[in-house]
C-alpha cells in the first residue's frame, strides 16, 4: 500500500537537518525577516550536538587563527575565509549572547561553564522560535519529486515542500543512529554534485601484520631487527593482551609517523588500547594519515615513544643498570615506572630475544612499532572525511549543479581532529550558507 500523500508546504527556505549547521544558518536567516522552515528525520533536534557534549561540550579552541587554520588541512584554503568570518572568537561571542558563558581548558579547549550542551541547545531553540522558525521533526528527506519540490516521508504520508532556496545539512556518515547516514550521497551524484565517497574520520584502527613494503628501506629494516620478526595476528591483539588490557589508556606517550608521501606527524598525548587495535585523541590526530596510508598499502606503522620525558640515552642507562635477583618487568616498574598496559605492549611486539637485549629494549621503549592495517567503521567514527566536494560549491556553498541548493557542516569534504574544530567549521559553514541563501531570494 502506497503512503498517503500530503498536501504541498510552501516556504521560502528549507533547511534539512537539525544540527549546528542548519541551525546556524537558521538563525542568520530568520533574524533578517527570512521565514524558514528546518526539517529534520528524527524526533528532536541536535542529537549528534548533545551526543558531543555528554563528556562536555567542547566548542571551539583558544589557539591563535594561523595555527587554528592549519588544523583543516587540504581544507584549509577553502575554509579559512569562513572561519575569518566566524571563528572561535565570534563563536564564543555567540554563546555568551544566550546567556552561556565560556572558559579556556588546560588544553586550550574552550568550553561552557557548566560543560553541559543540553542548556546552550536550549536556550538557542528558544531564540530560534522566538524569531519564527518553524520545526517539522520525523520529516525525513528523500531527494526530489519531478516538480523539483523536496519530498519528505513523515509518519501521516508524503509531504513534497516547495521552497525558494534549500540548505541541506545532513551530516557526514558517522552515528547513523543519530540521523548521520550519508544516504544523500547519491541523490546529489544523481544530480550531477561532485561527491567523493565517505571515509571515517577522528577513528579508532586494528592492529596487525605489516602487509606492505611501503616504508622507507632502513626503517623497515630497524623494525624487524627490533621486534625479531615476532609472528603477531593478521588482525587485533593477542588474546593476553586484549583480555587485560582492552580499554585501558596509554598516557604520556608520543606519536611519530611519516608516510610514503614523506607527511609527518609527532605529537604527545593519549590514546587506548580497544580489544582490537586503537583509539583516542592522539590517533584521532593522526587518523587521516593513517587512514590514507592504509589505502595506499594496506598497512601503516607509526613510532610509539612510551617514556617521551626520558632521552634515549637515559632509558638505556636504566635498562641496563644491574637488576639482581628481580624480574625485568619489575627491573622496568623500578626504574623507570613502565608497566601495565605500556609494558603488555612491549611483550605484545618484541621477541623474547629482543626483550633480553638491553639496547633492543631501550630502542623500542623510546621507538615501538605499531602497524594498523584496517580503519575501524564510519559507525563509530566521531566523524567523516569525504561528501559534497568543494568544485561542487561556489563561494556562497551553493551547488554550482543545482542552482537554490545549498550545502553546510560535514556532509562538505572536509575534515578536522578533536578539539573544537569540527564544530567551529560547522557552525561557519552554516552562517556562509545563510549569507549566500539571502542573497539568491533577494537577488
Amino acid at each position: 500500500m502506497s503512503a498517503a500523500m500530503l498536501p504541498a508546504l510552501k516556504c521560502d527556505v528549507a533547511i534539512v537537518g537539525a544540527g549546528p549547521a542548519g541551525l546556524m544558518a537558521a538563525e542568520v536567516l530568520s533574524a533578517q525577516g527570512v521565514q524558514v522552515h528546518v526539517f529534520d528525520g528524527k524526533a528532536s533536534v541536535g542529537r549528534k550536538f548533545l551526543l558531543a557534549g555528554k563528556g562536555g561540550l567542547n566548542l571551539t579552541h583558544s589557539e591563535a587563527f594561523a595555527r587554528f587554520v592549519e588544523r583543516y588541512g587540504a581544507a584549509q584554503p577553502m575554509l579559512q575565509p569562513l572561519l575569518q568570518d566566524f571563528g572561535a572568537e565570534q563563536l564564543r561571542g555567540w554563546a555568551e549572547g544566550l546567556g552561556i558563558g565560556t572558559f579556556v581548558g588546560t588544553s586550550g579547549r574552550v568550553f561552557p561553564t557548566d560543560m553541559k550542551a543540553a542548556p546552550l541547545l536550549r536556550a538557542w531553540l528558544a531564540r530560534l522560535r522566538a524569531q519564527g522558525v518553524v520545526f517539522h521533526m520525523r520529516h525525513l528527506w528523500k531527494g526530489w519529486n519531478a516538480e523539483q519540490a523536496l519530498v519528505m516521508e513523515t509518519p501521516e504520508g508524503v509531504r513534497p515542500v516547495q521552497v525558494k532556496a534549500t540548505l541541506l545539512a545532513l551530516g557526514g556518515g558517522s552515528w547513523a543512529r543519530l540521523g548521520s547516514d550519508g544516504a544523500w550521497l547519491p541523490w546529489l551524484q544523481a544530480k550531477g554534485v561532485q561527491v567523493a565517497a565517505l571515509q571515517s574520520s577522528n577513528c579508532g584502527f586494528d592492529v596487525g601484520q605489516p602487509v606492505s613494503e611501503a616504508a622507507e628501506p632502513s626503517r623497515r629494516a630497524f623494525f624487524q631487527e627490533l621486534v625479531g620478526r615476532k609472528p603477531m595476528p593478521e588482525t587485533g591483539w593477542s588474546p593476553l593482551l586484549t583480555e587485560r588490557f582492552a580499554g585501558a589508556p596509554l598516557k604520556s606517550v608520543a606519536i611519530r609517523f611519516t608516510d610514503s608521501l614523506g607527511r609527518s606527524f609527532e605529537r604527545r598525548g593519549e590514546f587506548v588500547a580497544t580489544a582490537t587495535g586503537v583509539e583516542g585523541s592522539l590517533i584521532y590526530a593522526l587518523s587521516n594519515l593513517l587512514r590514507d596510508e592504509i589505502s595506499r598499502h594496506g598497512s601503516a606503522t607509526f613510532e610509539l615513544d612510551l617514556l617521551p620525558a626520558f632521552s634515549a640515552e637515559k632509558v638505556l642507562q636504566e635498562v641496563r643498570h644491574p637488576r639482581g635477583s628481580r624480574s625485568l618487568s619489575n627491573h622496568l616498574k623500578g626504574r623507570l615506572g613502565l608497566d601495565g598496559v605500556k609494558l603488555a605492549l612491549l611483550y605484545e611486539v618484541l621477541s623474547k630475544e629482543s626483550m633480553q637485549d638491553p639496547v633492543k629494549l631501550a630502542q623500542a621503549i623510546k621507538s615501538l612499532p605499531i602497524t594498523v592495517v584496517a580503519v575501524r567503521p564510519m559507525d563509530e567514527a566521531i566523524s567523516t572525511a569525504g561528501g559534497v566536494m568543494w568544485a561542487a560549491l561556489d563561494e556562497h556553498l551553493m551547488c554550482k549543479a543545482l542552482p537554490g541548493v545549498f550545502c553546510a557542516g560535514e556532509m562538505i569534504d572536509w575534515e578536522a581532529p578533536t578539539g573544537g574544530y569540527l564544530l567551529t567549521a560547522c557552525f561557519a559553514t552554516g552562517v556562509r550558507a545563510a549569507r549566500g541563501i539571502h542573497s539568491f531570494i533577494n537577488s
